[in-house]
């Protein structure tokens, strides 16, 4: 027999072989059964008892997060440096470890040192190195507190904490204080005194749900504080923060879906900070989410190292875009206890944010803020497009770098603001409209108030006054 007629046997041999291993893959995906990577089989293989029918169920997931390094290491196939063994469990005391088997999936082990996935969730020595500016709540969430658990910050809305416990413990959480260290959920009777301090606030309009992450509360106990907050009737919508798309997409059910579509309106916030997130799986809970209604934002955190690049930002914000995701805030790293690694100057939030205004759609533009330290809320910080101005000629640029002029009105009679609604000639549906005393700078901007000047408290120049 000649070599050619061998190599012909051969070859067919091999596409029989393909053939029946397509075949094998079409009847599992006609039988349900998940379809997973390389990765993921390694890694449920592994893990004893295990079937590829349990990969997509939430619970299991958790049941099987990795939280230490022994486990890390062997689901991975790897091994970690003697040094970082060493430092390893004296991270954990401070703030633990706690990876879902499909995000630990995701891990690149060819390029760990650089891998954003292993970055997000893999303890390091810099989280127990304090610098001078780290602070245990720099936010001031537990002062701005009136009852445990809720946060009233801003005239018509509050955070409403709803669970300590996560899918994944991300390294860079803002909430390390809080998060892990007491795994916990809190009971109806606490929840219950947030939910009684927003009936008796008339002012609130808007709800915040976060933690912790509120999926990672059971579909029924969700579905009893939605249910309490909805009879509330100036409520007019309730947010939840979630990482579960990134991190945990299966906990996104039919079941919590239909559940969550008896509460509009309701928006979710996701936490995708790298385009690597956005999988197959992540994909489909969020078409599910998006298919029932629900506007869906995303919050992405700056981070050295991972994402603090401008073709990576904008790879993933036009990515959550394709996937009908609004990029919503693009934060500046907070000054939280063990997170100094991961912060950037404010100027490379700058040159990102140049980087998108223009040059992609508007739809996937963030707003670029920093927390205010000290509780004083979210500060949008943007490049400047205002050169200059006269009084009839505004100059500007643009995201190419041309610069022009707009010119002003010649005759403009502003409308003067008494506060007298009944003898406005105005068009305004007041009917709608919440009434609540202006502050900072509208105070000083509107016709109604008196103030003239907003003076920091202690000031010497008015102390020397009397």
């Amino acid at each position: 027999m000649c070599t050619n007629d061998i190599n012909e046997r051969f070859a067919i041999k091999i596409k029989r072989n393909i053939a029946n291993a397509n075949l094998g893959i079409y009847l599992n995906e006609m039988r349900g059964m998940p379809m997973l990577t390389n990765n993921q089989r390694k890694i449920l293989n592994e893990i004893n008892g295990s079937s590829a029918g349990n990969w997509q169920d939430w619970k299991w997931q958790l049941r099987h997060s990795i939280k230490e390094l022994d486990t890390f290491e062997k689901l991975l196939n790897i091994s970690v440096t003697d040094s970082l063994r060493r430092q390893f469990q004296r991270i954990v005391e401070k703030f633990p470890l706690s990876i879902t088997p499909y995000y630990l999936s995701l891990i690149d082990t060819e390029n760990l040192e650089n891998d954003p996935v292993f970055k997000q969730s893999f303890p390091v020595v810099n989280e127990i190195i304090m610098q001078n500016a780290d602070m245990l709540d720099p936010l001031h969430e537990d002062e701005d507190s009136p009852v445990e658990g809720l946060t009233h910050r801003y005239p018509d809305r509050v955070l409403l904490l709803v669970s300590n416990r996560c899918a994944m413990y991300c390294r860079h959480c803002t909430r390390k204080r809080r998060v892990g260290d007491n795994d916990t959920i809190p009971g109806r009777e606490q929840i219950g005194k947030g939910i009684e301090y927003i009936k008796q606030s008339p002012q609130i309009r808007d709800v915040l749900l976060s933690g912790g992450d509120p999926f990672l509360l059971s579909t029924e106990y969700l579905d009893w504080i939605l249910t309490e907050l909805r009879k509330i009737r100036h409520v007019e919508i309730i947010r939840i923060g979630t990482r579960t798309p990134a991190v945990l997409p299966y906990r996104i059910t039919d079941e919590l879906v239909a559940m969550l579509t008896k509460h509009h309106p309701l928006w979710i916030n996701t936490h995708f900070n790298h385009p690597r997130e956005i999988t197959k799986s992540s994909k489909a809970a969020l078409r599910k989410l998006a298919d029932a209604g629900i506007p869906l934002g995303n919050q992405t955190v700056l981070l050295s190292g991972i994402n603090d690049c401008p073709r990576i930002m904008r790879s993933l914000v036009q990515k959550l875009v394709a996937n009908r995701v609004r990029p919503y805030y693009l934060y500046q790293c907070d000054l939280s206890e063990g997170l100094s690694h991961f912060r950037t100057p404010v100027g490379k939030g700058i040159e990102i944010m140049e980087s998108l205004i223009g040059h992609t759609s508007g739809l996937c533009v963030p707003t670029y803020v920093i927390d205010a330290p000290g509780g004083g809320g979210k500060i949008p910080v943007m490049p400047n497009y205002l050169i200059s101005w006269s009084t009839n000629k505004v100059v500007l640029r643009n995201y190419e770098g041309v610069i022009t002029t707009y010119k002003e009105p010649d005759s403009y009679e502003p409308t003067f603001c008494d506060r007298n609604c009944k003898a406005c000639h105005l068009d305004l549906p007041l009917e709608d409209a919440a009434e609540y005393s202006s502050l900072g700078i509208e105070k000083l901007l509107a016709d109604y108030d008196d103030t003239i000047a907003l003076v920091p408290e202690n000031n010497d120049r008015h102390e020397r006054r009397g």
